[in-house]
């Protein structure tokens, strides 16, 4: 016990002695995480919507998203690099693929669970299809949608440590190049640092998704 609390605290010290390249690297990981995090999103809603939409499509896209969260994440990497070599950009790319399923499934989910009831209301008020899904549908799921968002943000920002690799940076310079090096505090600081960054964007998004959840309450019992 005594030994983890001396690392613990060896590591603060590196981080703080270190601090600009740590914010460097923080910089490199966000940007790895929010960049692949939104070409996610941009991709898996639309699939998700026209999944919950049309049956026949609905198995061939879950199958797609599967096979990208089966693969593991070190050979989701392994497979970018050949493509498209080294550094930055096949980083995004692999983590973009690992990050698609949450948000297509709660995707998905979230419109296939708006009340059968309320669709029937809007429908009665003369709404198209569309104007049904754009209106009614969609707002109500984004509760849903979004707590698929924050899980796959949160689990990026790990899988993310493995875009060293490589060649994309970010905290896993630290960890896995400490891990090499046995410098246990080089560790330590990179480890901690990642478990503080997914607990902060974890509490930041749940906080949204909770304003979320009550505007979606809200609409429902207007419409009803």
């Amino acid at each position: 016990m005594a030994g983890a609390i001396g690392t613990f605290i060896a590591g603060m010290q590196y981080l703080f002695s270190n601090f600009s390249e740590f914010l460097s690297l923080l910089q490199r990981h966000l940007a790895l995480v929010f960049i692949s995090e939104g070409a996610a999103i941009l991709i898996a809603v639309p699939l998700g919507v026209i999944a919950a939409r049309y049956d026949r499509a609905k198995g061939p896209i879950l199958s797609i998203g599967n096979v990208a969260q089966t693969v593991p994440p070190l050979a989701v990497l392994a497979l970018a690099f050949p493509l498209l070599g080294l550094g930055y950009r096949p980083s995004v790319v692999a983590l973009f693929v690992y990050a698609l399923l949450p948000v297509l499934t709660n995707t998905i989910a979230g419109i296939e669970s708006v009340d059968e009831n309320t669709i029937d209301a809007a429908r009665g008020m003369g709404m198209t299809e569309n104007e049904r899904l754009r209106e009614i549908q969609l707002p109500l799921a984004l509760p849903v949608i979004f707590a698929g968002i924050r899980t796959s943000t949160v689990i990026n920002v790990g899988t993310a440590y493995l875009a060293f690799f490589i060649g994309g940076g970010g905290l896993g310079s630290w960890v896995i190049s400490g891990i090499n090096l046995f410098n246990m505090p080089q560790v330590m600081a990179g480890a901690v640092a990642g478990a503080l960054l997914a607990i902060t964007l974890d509490l930041g998004l749940a906080a949204v998704e909770g304003r979320l959840s009550d505007s979606g309450v809200e609409m429902t019992q207007s419409v009803a």
